[in-house]
Order: structure tokens, then C-alpha cells, then sequence
């Protein structure tokens, strides 16, 4: 029988009884895959993929045009997570009417359930307009990837007073605009667990502490795929890395000493192609 799907509606109850919420960044069909056997609960097609696919220094080149397109891919392979997609730089700082239109591409076009926002008190109007028009909304504050220049780097935030208020304030005003969730990033566990207390949304933390609604990483680093050094709120779960370079000599190897392809993967006068399956995964307990 087929996990039951991770919908908007089921947050308020995993923030009051859990257990916390799972969310993993996914931008192709095969991670979706992956991640709907694990049964993780949230997808989350993030502007990472600059930095972890295309290979960038930062999100700052994304178009929403190229979000569009791997949230596609995503949505392909997804069955049962949440699907949430990133609004990336400069899809809704310019105006509301951008955003607007920008976030309603992700929903119509792309399939997404809902998008996530980087800002604070700044953005509250415009998460008010989308609730209007039945668009869930995930707030991102703390540390936010897209101000990396204003912050001179990727830094901790919340460690003196006026940072921790400011970011406070930014929670506030979210949750006053009708987020669904927070996400907090890179932020003192002790600010994480505050926000977390405050909120009757769930919190979704990276680099927030134990204490929030749930936790959230990126695919590469979480599976072993990203090369050292990580942040240090990154775990590895796995040596995904590793293992593909072995298969890679190993295939190296295997067509050099010609035992590949071997009699069984060849084709005779009579074999027949067999075609590549594409099915969208089945439910973890089926």
C-alpha cells in the first residue's frame, strides 16, 4: 500500500505531533525517485542547482526559466513528497507583479505545490498576494543565499543582538503574511529553537539546531557526491561519490581488457531491444 502523499495540510499536525519534517533538495527525475522510496516528505528543487549541477560560485545566475525546467524534471519522478520550488534571484525583488506571475509559472507550468521565498518583512506582500491566489508560500530567513555579496560571504547570522531581532521581526512578519513554513538557515541553535517556540507553522531547519520542525540538505552533500570541505551543519549519509568513481574504473577497465560488453549484452539476429523504463516510482510499502 502506497505512503500516504505530504500535502500543505498535513504541516499543522506534524508541527504539533511530528515527527519532524524531511526535506531534501531534488532536480531530476531519477533523485525524485530516490527520494519518494526513501519516503522523504518535502522536495525541494532548490537555486542550489547553480552551485551543486551547474557549478557556479553562488544562486545568483538562475533564471526562473531554468527553475521551470528542473522542477519538470523533478515533478516526472516525484511520487508522494511535497513539491516545492525556489523563486530565484530576481524573479520577485523588482516588483510584486514579477512575482506574482513568476511564482504562478512554477505552480501552472512546472507542477510545483508551492514555492519558497528568500526575505523577511520586505516580502510580506507579496506572500500575501499569492495566498490570495492559493499559492503556498515558504518563507527563507537567517541566511540567505541570494545576499551573499551584501553579507561579504556565506556567514552565520543571528549572533549579535541587532541581527537576532532583525531576523525575529522578519519571522513575525512572515508568519503575519500566512506562510505555510519557515525555513532557517545558518542560524544559532538557540535562535532556531525561539523561532521554532513562536511559530504555529512548522520551522524547517539547515544549520538551525535540533530543535525546529524539521531538517532539510542537499542531495549531494547528504549522499557523499560533494567534494570536502562542507558547512558544518552538513552530515554525509552515504559515500555516493565514491561508489560512481569505482563504477566508473571499472567500466574504464572493462572495455580496455574488451570483457565488455560480454555475449549476454549482445546482440544476436533474433534479440530484441528492450526499452527503458521510465515509471514513476511505487509507494515505500508496496
Amino acid at each position: 500500500m502506497a505512503s500516504q502523499p505530504m500535502t500543505i495540510d498535513q504541516f499543522p499536525v506534524r508541527k504539533k505531533e511530528g515527527p519532524p519534517l524531511t526535506m531534501v533538495t531534488a532536480y531530476d527525475a531519477p533523485t525524485a525517485r530516490l527520494l519518494s522510496r526513501a519516503g522523504i516528505d518535502i522536495a525541494l528543487v532548490g537555486d542550489s542547482v547553480a552551485m551543486v549541477v551547474q557549478g557556479l560560485e553562488n544562486t545568483l545566475p538562475v533564471t526562473i526559466d531554468e527553475m521551470i525546467y528542473h522542477t519538470r524534471m523533478v515533478r516526472n519522478g516525484l511520487d508522494g513528497p511535497l513539491l516545492v520550488a525556489d523563486m530565484p534571484f530576481l524573479s520577485y525583488q523588482i516588483s510584486e507583479e514579477d512575482g506574482h506571475r513568476n511564482a504562478g509559472r512554477l505552480i501552472k507550468e512546472a507542477g510545483a505545490q508551492a514555492v519558497k521565498i528568500e526575505g523577511g518583512a520586505e516580502i510580506a506582500g507579496l506572500v500575501r498576494r499569492l495566498g490570495l491566489s492559493m499559492i503556498p508560500v515558504i518563507g527563507h530567513i537567517g541566511m540567505k543565499p541570494m545576499g551573499v555579496h551584501q553579507m561579504g560571504g556565506f556567514r552565520v547570522q543571528g549572533r549579535n543582538a541587532a541581527s537576532r531581532r532583525q531576523i525575529l521581526n522578519d519571522a513575525e512578519a512572515l508568519l503575519e503574511a500566512g506562510v505555510c513554513a519557515l525555513l532557517l538557515e545558518a542560524i544559532p541553535a538557540s535562535l532556531g529553537e525561539e523561532i521554532t517556540r513562536l511559530s504555529p507553522v512548522p520551522t524547517i531547519g539547515i544549520g538551525a539546531g535540533p530543535h525546529t520542525n524539521g531538517q532539510v540538505l542537499v542531495f549531494h552533500d547528504l549522499v557523499g557526491w560533494t567534494p570536502a570541505p562542507l558547512p558544518r551543519f552538513v552530515r554525509g549519509f552515504g559515500k555516493a561519490g565514491s561508489v560512481m568513481e569505482d563504477a566508473l574504473s571499472q567500466f574504464r577497465t572493462a572495455v580496455q581488457n574488451r570483457s565488455f560488453p560480454a555475449p549476454e549484452e549482445t546482440y544476436g539476429e533474433e534479440q530484441k531491444a528492450s526499452p527503458r523504463k521510465t515509471a514513476k516510482p511505487k509507494g515505500k510499502d508496496e
